[in-house]
């Protein structure tokens, strides 16, 4: 089997739970699991990691456990109107290319398609036991990651269903469920969706704001959001996490200037 180059085996704080047990079916049946130290080992179907002591590698794991959590939730997402598309698959390949490297692709790709082949076995077995299974992980993902890494997490699934250039009905209700289920408002996810933004309206919307309110509450808002999406609140998450929010936060301050430019603010 190929290594796990990518993702590997150990989840970190992720392990355990309804994510370690998704894991151990989705990466079991994929990939070897390469320790740092070099010996070998394998992700059980209970989400056990064998061979690995998590004090060598808690960055790591606290990475690999977030891109799994990302691609978990973008199953369902992906999935909402009952049918993968091409173009939705593209999308994905062309997401973790330019933000996690080539390696990704083919690898995620497997791990897309094995979380679409477990949807398909769950909900024949039982309706809607595959949502029920996205909801208890995202129970799991409320307890382990801090706001700002939940709000991460959030915008990279809107990037992702974005990324096609068109978001379903359907693919807008499953993001909204995600994000109550993590804790997270209607306003976040709108911000989320709204990034990239080159209308005046638009730029409202991701400082969560409407446009009627005052100067005061812009600068507000925009200190909040400051705050709430600062990259270095991502940095146990890696490398590549903390990068792709260093450009979600130039896309945040892109839509501060609009509006600042607008009144005529400094």
């Amino acid at each position: 089997m190929a290594k796990a180059k990518w993702i590997g085996g150990f989840l970190g704080l992720f392990s355990g739970g309804t994510l370690g047990a998704l894991a151990g079916f989705v990466l079991g049946a994929l990939f070897d699991v390469v320790n740092d130290d070099g010996r070998e080992g394998v992700v059980d179907e209970g989400g056990s990691y064998r061979s690995y002591d998590p004090a060598q590698d808690n960055t790591g794991g606290n990475r690999n456990g977030f891109l799994f959590s990302l691609l978990t939730l973008a199953s369902y997402i992906i999935k909402a109107d009952g049918k993968i598309m091409h173009s939705e698959m593209e999308a994905m390949r062309q997401f973790l290319r330019s933000n996690f490297g080539e390696v990704a692709v083919s690898q995620g790709e497997q791990i897309m398609l094995r979380l679409f082949e477990r949807q398909k076995q769950m909900d024949a077995e039982q309706p809607g036991a595959y949502r029920q299974t996205i909801y208890e992980c995202c129970a799991q993902l409320r307890h382990i990651l801090n706001d700002s890494q939940l709000l991460q997490l959030l915008s990279l699934l809107a990037m992702l269903a974005k990324a096609d250039g068109h978001v379903a009905s359907e693919e807008i209700s499953a993001l909204r469920e995600v994000a109550q289920q993590l804790g997270l408002s209607e306003a976040e996810l709108n911000s989320m969706l709204n990034l990239g933004a080159t209308t005046l309206k638009d730029a409202y919307a991701v400082l969560e704001i409407d446009e009627s309110a005052s100067d005061d509450e812009v600068k507000a808002a925009y200190k909040r959001m400051v705050v709430k999406h600062h990259p270095d609140r991502v940095a146990a998450m890696g490398e590549e996490i903390h990068a792709v929010a260093e450009k979600k936060m130039s896309e945040i301050n892109a839509a501060k200037e609009l509006i600042y430019k607008a009144r005529g603010l400094n």
